[in-house]
């Protein structure tokens, strides 16, 4: 190992000794040769670069970085080596299709990008037939950015019509070495290669293997690079149950016999046993929504009302992926994290897990899920029953009477559903098969592309009236949220006034019924809203009684950074009863892989293999980890990419241990969920060694 390392110091003295002036001078004659003769190839290599370098700069805003730009080159250099095989003029053909291959790679990642704030993966190509539910979405966030990079194939064909009418590839037949020009060009690609192999760290290497993070790794190391890693990785993940299965089972064993799963009974140990349970999941509702007014109106009346009588969650993180919504029903049901590769709905549906529907179920509920939409979205058909519902309520058993965004409308989406759920409850009564009823009830309204004006009861007003008068004596409005760039923010707030609207002509319904009097609701906001961290930032920093944005030296001025975008993506939790039974507010840093356990403790039930924490017994020690990678506590906010630390409150002071420990506390909690579900560990050792199926 100590020669190994001698090796490496020494190549890399080398490489920084190396003077590249006086190796161009001495080969000056083959230089201009070369670029004399290879227009095309050169034209070639260029154009994907810039291709890849525009991709960086309309994404992760970094126009030129060393790493991920000579990563790029030598993948292109590598690439391209191999068209020295084939004569001149048949070489257009192989350099014109790996670069559409490389320009659709960029037109979708962008594309995608401007969606998730992270780059696709092969692993989601079975997750496409999804987008179908959300083509209007799509079409709002196209931008002329997003197919710039169709221009490099135009000026390559370009090129290469002006060189053949310049007969250039008679000349360059009689003169080229097809099988020399190979070796000189794969040389000088396994160059720029070995330099940044020789350039990477151990934080580099560690973070490329895992794919936690993949802004970072296309900044490292190049679009092509990731893109070639991630086919690898999911090449892998399909392979994993074959190669990677006993050093997963060691890795599970060995973590959950050194984890403490002793559970503490708190004060609210067993306080809804034997209660009925419904699950609220709200589409897109974000935090900041509650108690947000627009000239004196609340845009979230019911949810207002609702968190004055119930126990609210204020610092409460979804933790999703790729998978969005479906990540959420995940993680709420399992308390294991969204799977480092495609998603858990669609490509590990068929897996055994420990979830609150199966644990309910034992104790003799009737678990049913009720949607609006199609069965077949996010393959719900497929994973709901392997949650653990008995009954899926979707499309087919409603009247789609009237339709708002994507689907069947909230307002008529709840109204169908009190019938539902009174038969339900009369079912349960009547039988002795069944105790109580849990069922989940998922709102579609809220989705991106948010409603539109035209929408019925779309009558929330997001022009901001002053009171005061201009010269010609007319109220001075500001129409901010109605503008151009700003009115996805419009609309959405107009949106989440709607769902709030439809929400709570159901609680109404729900505190005047009978069925629902021993009944736990547990609301939750699924994930942030697909809007542009520049929306956000506007929005926050735009001064509603001036009409203009903030300046840097205004006292209330936000720096919206990336950390600030982080922690703005809360949404809210919310624990409520007719009998008020519990109430309050918690401020506990807190991940939606941490409801299973609270509610476990609360219903008097228990997963050993949860991931999460009841929060009443961790309370403000507690980590919420995301999929990349990043982490939060109390004090901190950790963001992986970087390896960069924001210290939440300036009082504060670590030791150098307190990220160090949680980093590896973050790593492993993404690692053995990860061998939980790729791996089907409930099924293999859990259940097996249980006698269970």
């Amino acid at each position: 190992m100590a020669k190994l390392n001698n090796k490496m110091k020494s190549f890399r003295k080398k490489i920084k000794n190396f003077d590249f002036s006086r190796f161009m001078a001495k080969n000056k004659k083959n230089v201009t040769t070369f670029f004399r003769y290879n227009i095309q190839f050169i034209s070639f290599v260029l154009l994907c670069l810039l291709s890849c370098t525009l991709l960086r700069h309309f994404t992760i805003n970094k126009f030129f970085d060393l790493g991920g730009t000579l990563f790029d080159l030598s993948a292109i250099l590598l690439i391209g080596s191999f068209a020295y095989h084939l004569k001149p003029r048949k070489q257009f053909t192989y350099f014109f299709i790996v670069m559409c291959i490389i320009t659709l790679m960029n037109v979708v990642n962008s594309i995608y990008y401007s969606f998730f704030s992270s780059f696709t993966s092969f692993g989601l190509l079975a997750s496409l037939g999804q987008t179908g539910e959300v083509t209007d979405a799509v079409f709002e966030k196209l931008k002329i950015t997003h197919f710039i990079y169709l221009l490099m194939p135009l000026i390559y064909y370009y090129v290469h019509k002006v060189l053949t009418k310049k007969d250039y590839f008679s000349v360059v037949e009689k003169i080229e070495v097809g099988r020399k020009l190979f070796f000189e060009v794969a040389i000088l690609g396994g160059i720029c290669l070995s330099i940044n192999i020789a350039t990477l760290t151990g934080t580099d290497v560690s973070r490329f293997s895992k794919q936690w993070n993949r802004e970072y790794i296309v900044k490292r190391f190049g679009i092509i690079v990731y893109q070639l890693n991630d086919g690898t990785q999911t090449i892998i993940s399909k392979l994993n149950s074959l190669f990677g299965y006993e050093e997963a089972v060691e890795r599970f064993l060995t973590y959950y016999k050194e984890r403490d799963n002793s559970h503490d009974n708190n004060e609210y140990t067993g306080k809804f046993e034997g209660y009925n349970v419904i699950v609220m999941h709200l589409e897109s509702i974000m935090s900041f929504l509650i108690d947000l007014e627009i000239n004196g109106k609340e845009v979230t009346p019911n949810l207002n009302k609702l968190v004055s009588e119930s126990m609210y969650f204020d610092n409460f993180y979804p933790q999703v992926s790729a998978g969005t919504s479906s990540d959420t029903e995940f993680t709420f049901s399992s308390s294991l994290m969204p799977v480092q590769s495609g998603t858990v709905f669609v490509s590990y549906y068929n897996r055994s897990y420990i979830t609150l529907q199966n644990l309910l179920a034992e104790k003799g509920y009737y678990t049913f899920s009720m949607h609006g939409n199609k069965a077949s979205m996010w393959n719900r058909n497929k994973m709901h029953p392997n949650l653990g519902y008995m009954d899926f309520y979707s499309q087919d058993y409603y009247t789609i009477d009237e339709e708002v965004g994507l689907g069947l409308s909230d307002h008529s989406f709840f109204k169908q559903s009190e019938s539902l759920i009174k038969d339900i409850s009369t079912m349960v009564n009547d039988t002795k098969d069944y105790n109580n009823f849990m069922g989940t009830m998922i709102t579609l309204s809220n989705h991106t592309p948010f409603m539109k004006d035209d929408i019925p009861f779309s009558n929330f007003d997001v022009t901001y009236h002053t009171g005061k008068k201009d010269l010609l004596g007319n109220e001075i409005i500001y129409d901010y949220l109605e503008a151009k760039d700003m009115s996805m923010m419009g609309n959405y707030i107009k949106s989440a006034y709607y769902a709030d609207k439809c929400l709570g002509e159901f609680l109404d319904y729900v505190r005047n019924s009978n069925e629902y009097d021993k009944t736990l609701f547990v609301l939750y906001g699924d994930h942030a809203a697909q809007l542009s961290k520049n929306q956000f930032d506007s929005y926050i920093n735009y001064d509603f009684l001036t009409g203009e944005q903030k300046k840097e030296d205004d006292p209330t001025y936000v720096n919206y950074d990336y950390y600030e975008n982080e922690l703005f993506k809360k949404t809210p939790l919310i624990f409520w009863t007719k009998d008020k039974k519990i109430k309050g507010k918690v401020s506990y840093p807190m991940g939606m892989i941490d409801c299973l356990p609270t509610l476990s403790n609360m219903l008097n039930i228990e997963n050993k293999y949860a991931l999460g924490h009841d929060i009443f017994n961790i309370k403000d020690e507690n980590i919420v980890v995301f999929p990349n990678g990043n982490f939060l506590t109390n004090k901190v906010y950790y963001n992986n990419s970087k390896n960069e630390t924001r210290i939440l409150f300036e009082s504060e002071t670590l030791d150098d241990k307190y990220i160090e420990n949680r980093k590896k506390y973050a790593e492993d909690i993404l690692t053995i969920s990860n061998d939980i579900i790729v791996y089907d560990l409930i099924d293999k050792i859990v259940y097996k060694e249980s006698g269970k199926l």
